[in-house]
């Protein structure tokens, strides 16, 4: 079998993506009630990725697969699934509008989906952790 067909195949893997699917399709129906606009879904689902900005004009001296020193942090932040939990469990006790709820969810995805296909926290020094 191919290497990397393998190393695709772990439960770890496989679970997170039904979980990315499971949130996407809760997303969807949440949003189908009226609870947020479409804009949530690029906010959300691209959000997490935007602490690779704050890395620019720190790539000279990186290696392939490096991230900047200073993006870490934010994205380690970003892509825990702590984040979209908590700002659920705040749309779901009314403490935040309901827009929240459908951007928790979609959060959510983000951060399954790039575990499903291999992505995970940085050390810190910006390489993918094993």
């Amino acid at each position: 079998m191919d290497k990397a067909l393998s190393l695709g195949r772990t439960p770890a893997r496989i679970a997170y993506g039904a979980l990315a699917l499971v949130l996407l399709a809760a997303a969807i129906v949440t949003y189908g009630r009226g609870a947020a606009g479409w804009w949530v879904f690029p906010v959300f689902g691209l959000g997490p990725d935007l602490a690779f900005l704050l890395g620019l004009g720190e790539t000279a001296h990186l290696v392939r697969g490096q991230m900047p020193r200073r993006a870490v942090p934010a994205y380690n932040a970003l892509h825990r699934i702590w984040g979209p939990l908590a700002l659920g469990a705040l749309a779901a006790a009314h403490l935040v509008p309901p827009v929240f709820l459908v951007g928790a969810l979609v959060w959510g995805v983000h951060v399954c989906f790039d575990r499903a296909v291999g992505y995970g926290l940085r050390t810190r020094d910006g390489f993918q952790r094993s």
